[in-house]
């Protein structure tokens, strides 16, 4: 029988970037690979990361709670709770949470190799380097994405 993985509301693996926390719920590990989950937390009045292009996974945005601006190219889609957003490889995309409460999103990648970045981000910032825009392009670049 194949392991099987249960990951309940207080578990997984927390990381702080910010005011930004990411919660990874599924490395790759019991999919194979072929599946990340996290689930964003994103603080009121939070910008997300420079607009980016991923080239080698899928990633998707189901906004659980609060209301989340998705910019894809130069459009900007406002996304309320019970919102869904596939963003394909290649498609340029960020998010934001301009609202006044925190917006939770759960975070899917296919595969799963994007997941190593949340956990490069957050040694980054124990390292004692600043988040900028500018360095977390350079931990993108890691993953096969570029900015837009």
């Amino acid at each position: 029988m194949s392991e099987v993985s249960v990951v309940g509301p207080d578990d997984g693996e927390a990381i702080q970037l910010g005011p930004t926390r990411m919660r990874i719920l599924e490395d790759g590990s019991t999919t194979g690979h072929r599946l990340g989950i996290g689930e964003i937390t994103i603080a009121p009045h939070t910008e997300g990361p420079p607009q980016h292009r991923h080239a080698q996974h899928d990633e998707g945005f189901y906004v659980v709670a609060g209301t989340v601006h998705f910019t894809i190219g130069d459009t900007t889609h406002v996304a309320p709770a019970g919102t869904l957003a596939m963003v394909p490889p290649g498609a340029p995309h960020t998010f934001a949470n301009h609202g006044d409460t925190p917006a939770v999103v759960l975070n899917t990648f296919t595969p799963d190799l994007y997941v190593q970045y949340f956990r490069d981000l957050r040694d980054m910032i124990a390292g004692g380097q600043e988040l900028t825009p500018e360095s977390t392009i350079a931990v993108m670049s890691r993953y096969s994405t570029t900015p837009a």
